[in-house]
């Protein structure tokens, strides 16, 4: 299947997935029978061509899926209502998926994937599956666990909506805010596990970071005077815009600050910086905000030593004041160290010692270590790189993290 029938594809199944949905009820049961389309179309239209009206052909398909299973033992509890709403609406392809917005569609489902009944991970998942068209097998890879594993969780999750009673409808406009928080978190998520891989042997998974990019311009489209989803998209397009520069040829990651910023992507980063200036200058600031135009302030330095730290440092600490937690603190400890020295980022990277969230985590013995070697402690940075190393999963930051030991010693 090429590339361009597969983007296809993920662009058409939410949109088969809400208007099925929104006709017939019963989430769970059309959203595997809109998988079932969607792996019917990746094994016929290679060879058969794409139909003339894509969105026509999967939405009979799914509808014949969604038949037989109405019509199956497994579904025995519920075949009579299903069933009768089924006889009442026939198919008409290419007509009942133009009678309600598609914007509705995609909001709606993302609201019911990230339904608070969930765990994080069950809503990442689920929202890769049926927004983004990906069979259980790639969602699986995605957790870098058995498909056998996977596909279990994402049932339970949609039985789990089920029996909190969700139905194919928006929320009340009074659960919109704590709703959307959750949405922007999911994709949020979704980009950062492909930009950083937390394990595995590949430092980025570039299909994660297009899908939460694709995902997340569906909802600025959606909801385009929402500041904070303006700001979540310029984050993820002026982070990602440093992709190429991330990696040597040896594979070996490259941090921000010795990074050829002329391997960037000039496109990209436009279209975030546009976004977050226009963001910045129309909405009261949120955490995407913040954090998208720090980002902007480190693409618009023409190289590390001409980085505006005074100016991230200061954003940093709004963005503390706003949403304070421990991962904010431990980067506003580095443009501390830029801005007043390496002894007072130490000192603020001390009041995360007794936080519980980071006990485990690499990134404060990695930025312990940066802060010390910055300070000319080589032997507690090399001390500090190694305990990083050894707690992260991630093959490439380990390599990386242990070379930097390396040259310490």
């Amino acid at each position: 299947m090429t590339a361009r029938t597969e983007d296809l594809l993920r662009e058409l199944a939410p949109r088969v997935l809400g208007a099925l949905a929104r006709r017939y009820g019963e989430f769970d049961a059309c959203e595997d029978a809109v998988q079932e389309a969607l792996i019917a179309a990746s094994q016929q239209w290679p060879t058969a061509g794409v139909p003339d009206n894509p969105r026509a052909w999967l939405s009979a398909v799914a509808t014949r899926r969604l038949v037989d299973h109405v019509r199956s033992e497994v579904a025995r509890r519920r075949r009579e209502a299903t069933a009768a709403a089924l006889a009442g609406a026939p198919v008409v392809p290419g007509v009942a998926s133009e009678q309600v917005p598609e914007a509705d569609d995609t909001l709606t489902l993302l609201f019911m994937c990230c339904h608070p009944s969930l765990t994080p991970a069950s809503q990442v998942a689920l929202t890769l599956r049926a927004l983004g068209g990906l069979p259980t097998a790639q969602v699986a890879a995605a957790f870098l666990v058995p498909e056998a594993t996977m596909a279990p969780r994402i049932s339970r999750a949609k039985q789990r909506i089920k029996q909190a009673g969700a139905t194919f409808d928006l929320p009340p406009k009074s659960e919109w805010h704590d709703r959307l928080q959750v949405v922007r978190h999911v994709l949020y998520l979704i980009f950062n596990e492909g930009y950083t891989a937390s394990s595995g042997t590949e430092l980025q998974r570039p299909d994660l970071v297009a899908e939460a990019i694709r995902l997340t311009r569906s909802l600025h489209r959606i909801l385009p005077d929402d500041g904070e989803v303006a700001g979540l998209l310029a984050l993820m397009l002026l982070t990602d815009a440093r992709r190429p520069a991330r990696t040597g040829p040896d594979g070996m990651l490259v941090p921000l600050a010795e990074q050829d910023r002329t391997r960037w992507s000039a496109d990209v980063a436009e279209e975030g910086l546009a976004l977050i200036t226009r963001a910045m200058a129309t909405f009261p600031p949120g955490p995407y905000q913040l954090q998208a135009a720090i980002a902007a302030v480190h693409m618009e330095a023409a190289s590390a030593a001409e980085t505006d730290w005074p100016q991230i440092a200061a954003l940093y600490r709004i963005l503390e004041g706003l949403s304070p937690n421990p991962m904010v603190t431990l980067n506003r400890a580095v443009a501390v160290a830029m801005t007043d020295g390496p002894l007072a980022g130490l000192d603020l990277l001390d009041t995360l010692e007794a936080d519980e969230r980071m006990a485990r985590h690499h990134r404060l013995p990695a930025v312990r270590a940066h802060l010390l070697e910055m300070a000319g402690d080589t032997a507690a940075a090399r001390e500090a790189y190694r305990l990083a190393a050894k707690r992260t999963a991630s093959l490439p930051e380990q390599r990386y993290l242990t070379e930097r030991a390396r040259r310490l010693g």
